[in-house]
């Protein structure tokens, strides 16, 4: 491919990628300030006038399906990406400093776990949550996202902490500070850019999880925010500018958690890909 032909290909390419991204964007914030009968007749067209009767709508709803499902989804995200976050930064500090054969098994093994797709594991999941007397709880949606998110976690942190001189750890046991102290007064004040793509990266998973709190929830202990935008799409009817909204106040949470971290989420992917 010559260079002249390369200049105007990837800017196209790029513009292309852009707009495919942009699109479901696009519909979603134009959607938003429409009333439902305009979103039927022109989905793509733009607000004229903008009204936000569809956000008061969803915020006045006499099942208080928005706030309901607020309050679980913020519950739920924040348990489970505190436990994660631990979880993960000590399991992922004992392999890296590890140098036998069995921390390498350990971690292939745990990685092995992120390949099955969580819907082939929903049912015996169910069954065992059932025998323990956690379904319908938040603790046991809570437990399954450990369970199944930690091997993610750990391998960002292995790869993060390889970065970490060892000298430091070293320097800390011979001032006479044991293994869990050091652990937490040297090496994880030191994990937080690892420790922001972790938390960026496990909370918009949890965050926006559809089938385990569907299933592992159930009607009993409410919904979360995107349980709620399924269950505001009746069979007989919709109104999609309360989907929309929906959808709209949905985002926003995650969007500024996002925001918060963002200054550590790229070192932190990227520590650790130059070592081994």
């Amino acid at each position: 491919m010559s260079k002249q032909t390369s200049g105007w290909l990837r800017p196209m390419v790029a513009a292309f990628v852009t707009a495919v991204f942009f699109l479901p964007l696009y519909l979603v914030l134009v959607n938003v300030f429409k009333p439902g009968s305009k979103i039927v007749d022109s989905p793509v067209g733009l607000p004229i006038p903008p009204t936000l009767d569809s956000v008061k709508q969803v915020f006045t709803r006499s099942d208080h399906l928005f706030w309901y499902g607020l309050i679980n989804s913020v519950e739920v995200t924040a348990i489970s990406i505190t436990v994660l976050t631990v979880l993960s930064a000590m399991c992922g500090h004992f392999l890296a400093r590890s140098q036998g054969i069995g921390a390498r098994i350990m971690l292939v093994v745990m990685l092995v776990g992120l390949m099955i797709p969580p819907a082939v594991i929903i049912a015996p999941i169910t069954e065992v949550l059932r025998d323990f007397g956690l379904m319908s709880t938040v603790m046991g949606l809570v437990l399954v996202n450990v369970g199944y998110y930690v091997p993610f976690g750990v391998f960002v942190f292995a790869g993060f902490i390889k970065t970490i001189p060892v000298e430091l750890e070293q320097a800390a046991a011979i001032d006479g500070a044991g293994r869990m102290r050091t652990f937490w007064q040297v090496v994880f004040p030191l994990l937080r850019p690892a420790s922001a793509s972790v938390l960026i990266f496990l909370g918009v998973w949890i965050w926006n999880d559809f089938l385990n709190p569907l299933i592992i929830l159930g009607p009993a202990e409410g919904t979360t925010v995107t349980v709620g935008i399924y269950r505001a799409m009746g069979e007989h009817q919709q109104d999609y500018g309360q989907v929309f909204a929906l959808m709209f106040l949905a985002t926003l949470p995650v969007l500024a958690f996002y925001l918060a971290f963002q200054k550590h989420f790229v070192k932190g992917l990227t520590a650790g890909a130059s070592k081994g």
